[in-house]
């Protein structure tokens, strides 16, 4: 098969390929990548590049599959790591690393980005789900045993928690190379003092939650919470 022969080729040889297709990628997007212009770039023929994957999607799936690849050896050891640290510290060591990834992978992260807000990839909402599966078969077990620690709310539904946390250590990651996600808190290609602040703050929400106190003794005025809804033109329970 063309994979096995691409595996056979000299480490160099595989690296040099590997990073130009990413260069290229990362660059263009799918559609506007070209083949002629990677192996060029390469000074191999297009015709070896046909050998060893196919087509241009073939191509782009197996640099996907690298960079997941990528992404699980690091999360691994984020997960060994931590392994006796308690939910949030395991939560910020893993926001942590997804920077750290970002920063020694730019290129690969760019790709993500162009499949998130562009439409012109092979197989996009398939690739896509996989990534959001990867992310919560990471971190379901870890809610699981925060809340069974009591670290984590056991009222919640576990499935949202994991959703929750996944869809907000995504725009983290993404506000940190997208100027217009980063809201005015200075995340985007923020120096590491920075990030490290905003991690701290990240943490702090998890832990603490929004809710002042207004919020905490609400309960206890349940008649003015029906007459603000109702003045919203609200539908309230029994009004």
């Amino acid at each position: 098969m063309g994979i096995d022969r691409f595996m056979r080729l000299r480490e160099p040889k595989r690296e040099k390929i590997l990073e130009g297709a990413v260069e290229e990628f990362s660059r263009y997007g799918f559609r506007q990548a070209s083949l002629n212009r990677l192996a060029q770039s390469l000074g191999i023929s297009k015709g070896s590049l046909f050998q060893y994957f196919g087509n241009k999607e073939g191509l782009f799936l197996f640099i996907f599959d690298h960079a997941v690849a990528l992404v699980r050896k690091r999360l691994a050891q984020v997960k060994e790591e931590t392994a006796e640290k308690d939910f949030y510290e395991k939560i910020r060591r893993s926001l942590a690393a997804g920077v750290d990834f970002i920063r020694r992978h730019p290129r690969v992260y760019r790709i993500y980005l162009k499949m998130l807000f562009q439409e012109d990839f092979p197989l996009r909402t398939e690739l896509l789900q996989r990534v959001r599966f990867f992310s919560a078969e990471y971190l379901r077990p870890m809610v699981l045993k925060g809340m069974a620690h009591g670290e984590v709310r056991s009222d919640l539904d576990p499935d949202f928690v994991v959703f929750f946390l996944d869809a907000v250590m995504d725009r983290f990651l993404q506000a940190h190379c997208v100027s217009f996600l980063d809201g005015g808190t200075g995340l985007f290609e923020g120096a590491p003092e920075v990030t490290a602040r905003l991690m701290d703050e990240f943490i702090k929400v998890l832990q603490n939650g929004l809710a002042g106190e207004g919020v905490r003794h609400a309960e206890s005025r349940p008649k003015e919470r029906a007459w603000n809804a109702s003045g919203c033109g609200l539908q309230v329970p029994g009004s």
